[in-house]
Formats: structure tokens, C-alpha cells, sequence
């Protein structure tokens, strides 16, 4: 496959040009290597290879002496430095923070473990240092989905939309899981037992996109809940799922769900952790679609990056919405339909909260429409293609 040009690409070389440097985060096969290698740089080191990643871990100064021979008295910019899987020799940090205060070189750091660098290190990736970016499977926007049902059930990995055959992807998604999922994500887990988190991985899978409920998880698994959150945390850290917490503020109602939810970071690799096949029933096909337009809004934030939040709202005695836009107080609620013809009765919660929260200026149904409809003053319906005109 060709280099699909990211739309994250051109914030961090605004971030290098302006003599920053940039930590940039995300699962494996994401495409982060990708990206980096389309920047022009003096010095690139992948903690991949063992060899390479023993060399440092033994002598992390090395880099120190490496980065200062790349200095030209007269150089009119710093060298530029591309460190990659940075969480594998944590102990390295130290040297880059030093270097950076500095100013020796600009650094692009890639990491696919939040987890390691928060533990391993004494170093302070603060903003004002170190700028950071989340890097996410394909957007819609970066490469386009013919088949909708292609997404939902194979995922949005640039490696696994290059395969042509779909008995292909299954055997490389299988893989991602077998050889990402259940041997780095656990070794890195430190668990006593690997059976029970294997269980919670499939679990979890299962659940994703549903409200967490820690003690049932814990009872089906055979572990306490505080157990069950720090697996979630391990999930979370890894970068495999992400935190959607609920929107709890209201002046009329009492009883807003509290408990939060998690959204795996890939379809594909969702389904391949759950242990299901590409046939699910219709409710099932609804809450795909539903997970899909969350993760289309999760990293359509993340590619502009203007402090977003993505929420939900539930009154288990009353009414809900599917995700819900939180800029600074600022609400716009989404609610996800897996129809082609949306009617009024698929208004109604949004009316509700449309209602409730003044902020909230307008609202949208996306659903499987072919052009948008404007349903009502504030409400719209919106083909899934056009999700990104949300955020």
C-alpha cells in the first residue's frame, strides 16, 4: 500500500517547526513507523531490535554523544532525532529530557505503552516540553469505507485494510490478537493468572461500547472488581481501549448513570479478541454501528486536537444519548440509528437533552441516509460518511 498521507501529519510538523518536540502514541500497527519515516531526520534509533534496545539500556549516555555529533557550530536548525517504541529503554528519557532543556535536537518519540513510560521513568513528559499525539487507525476521512460492514467487522488497521481477501485479514487480525493482544498486553499486566486475564480480555471485547459494571465482570471471572479496573487500566494504558466517561451534570435529573464505558480502538480487533464471527444478528449490527461513530468522533478529536471530550448520557429510568460532544460546557449530542430512513421517534432523546442542557445548540442522528436531512431546527441526520462535520 502506498503512504495514505495522515491528517495528524501536518500538526506535528507545525509542533517540530516550532522547535518542539513530539511524543506520538498509539497500538501497534497503527501506522506510527509510517509517519515518521516521512519526516526528514539525522538520527533515527527503533528499540525494536533486541540488539539495538540492550545497547542502550546498557550505556542510555550513548545517545548524549550521538545527538552532540550531529551539532554543526553554524547549523541554522537542531538536528532532528527520531527515537522509536521509546517505552521498550525507558531509562533513555532522562537523556532526551536533557537534551531537549538544552536545546541540543527536536525529538519524535513513538510509544505503544503509556503504561511503561508513566512507570519507567523519572522524566516529565509535560506539555511545554514535549507536545503529545495519539495516533488511531485509518479515519474515515484518511481512507475512505466502501463497505460499511467491511469496517465493522475487519477494523480500520492500515495493515489489514491492505490485504485484498478477507480469509486473509481474519488470519492476520487472529494474529494481531494471538501475538499483541494476549502475549504483550498480559506479560506487560504482570498477572497472576494468565487464564483469568485472558478471559477478561474476551470479556471486555464483548462488553466494549456497554457500561462497565465492575462487580459482574469480577463474579463471571473469578477475581475481585478492583482486579477487574486494574485490567481495564492495563487496557487503557496499552492504548487498546479508551475511557468514555458519562456526562453526570444535570439541574432535573438524579439517577445519570455514573459508570463509565470503553471502546476497544479497532473493530477488527475487537471482534477477533471476542471470539465472534462476521454474521451477528441486527441489534448486534446496530451497537457495531453505534461503536463505529464513537471511534470516528474519538479520532476525529484526536486529529484536531482542540480539547474535546467525547461523553454519554443515560437516565436508566428515562432517556439517553449515544455520545455527546463536551467542548469546555459546550454539548452537541449524537445519536447513532441503524436505518435508512430516520423517522421523529428517533428525535425524541435528542429533544430531551436538547431541552435540558442550554449550551446544547444543535444535535445530530447519523445514521445510513445517502444525503443529510434536516429533520427539525436543531436537528439533523447525517450520512455516516459525514461524521467528521460533527467536530
Amino acid at each position: 500500500m502506498k503512504y495514505i498521507k495522515r491528517l495528524i501529519e501536518d500538526r506535528i510538523r507545525y509542533t517540530l517547526n516550532r522547535d518542539k518536540s513530539v511524543l506520538l502514541l498509539g497500538a501497534r500497527q497503527t501506522g506510527k513507523t509510517t509517519l515518521t519515516n516521512q519526516f526528514k531526520h539525522d538520527l533515527l534509533v527503533s528499540f525494536v531490535e533486541p540488539d539495538i534496545r540492550q545497547r542502550y539500556e546498557k550505556s542510555p549516555q550513548l545517545l548524549k554523544g550521538e545527538v552532540e555529533s550531529l551539532i554543526a557550530a553554524e547549523a541554522p536548525k537542531r538536528p532532528l532525532v527520531i527515537l522509536d517504541e521509546v517505552q521498550k529503554v525507558p531509562v533513555i528519557l532522562d537523556v532526551v529530557q536533557d537534551l531537549i532543556d538544552r536545546g541540543k535536537a527536536n525529538f519524535i518519540l513513538t510509544g505503544s505503552s503509556a503504561r511503561k513510560l508513566r512507570r519507567g521513568a523519572q522524566v516529565n513528559l509535560i506539555p511545554g516540553r514535549i507536545v503529545a499525539f495519539k495516533m488511531d487507525p485509518f479515519s474515515i476521512q484518511e481512507f475512505p469505507a466502501k463497505d460499511l460492514n467491511e469496517r465493522l467487522f475487519y477494523g480500520s488497521l492500515p495493515g489489514i485494510l491492505a490485504v485484498a481477501k478477507q480469509p486473509d485479514r481474519e488470519t492476520d487480525l487472529e494474529a494481531y490478537v494471538t501475538t499483541y493482544l494476549e502475549e504483550e498486553i498480559r506479560a506487560e499486566a504482570v498477572v497472576r493468572s494468565l487464564g483469568n486475564f485472558a478471559r477478561f480480555l474476551e470479556l471486555a471485547a464483548s462488553e466494549s461500547g456497554g457500561i462497565i459494571n465492575l462487580r459482574k465482570l469480577s463474579q463471571e471471572i473469578g477475581v475481585s472488581h478492583t482486579t477487574i479496573g486494574a485490567y481495564y487500566q492495563i487496557l487503557e494504558d496499552c492504548l487498546i481501549a479508551e475511557r468514555i466517561e458519562p456526562l453526570t451534570q444535570s439541574k432535573i435529573r438524579k439517577k445519570l448513570t455514573k459508570s463509565e464505558k470503553y471502546l476497544f480502538f479497532d473493530l477488527g480487533v475487537r471482534r477477533l479478541a471476542a471470539h465472534e464471527g462476521t454474521k451477528p444478528p441486527r441489534d448486534t449490527m446496530g451497537m457495531l454501528f453505534e461503536q463505529f461513530i464513537g471511534l470516528e468522533l474519538l479520532r476525529n478529536m484526536h486529529i484536531k486536537g482542540h480539547g474535546a471530550k467525547i461523553r454519554f448520557w443515560r437516565d436508566p429510568d428515562g432517556p439517553e444519548v449515544d455520545w455527546v460532544i463536551d467542548e469546555a460546557g459546550i454539548y452537541t449530542p449524537v445519536e447513532v440509528k441503524w436505518t435508512d430512513n430516520p423517522r421523529q421517534s428517533d428525535m425524541r432523546h435528542l429533544e430531551v437533552f436538547l431541552s435540558e442542557y442550554k449550551t446544547a445548540k444543535s444535535g445530530f442522528i447519523v445514521c445510513r441516509i445517502p444525503r443529510k436531512i434536516k429533520l427539525s431546527e436543531k436537528i439533523t441526520a447525517l450520512p455516516w460518511q459525514l461524521v467528521d462535520e460533527i467536530i
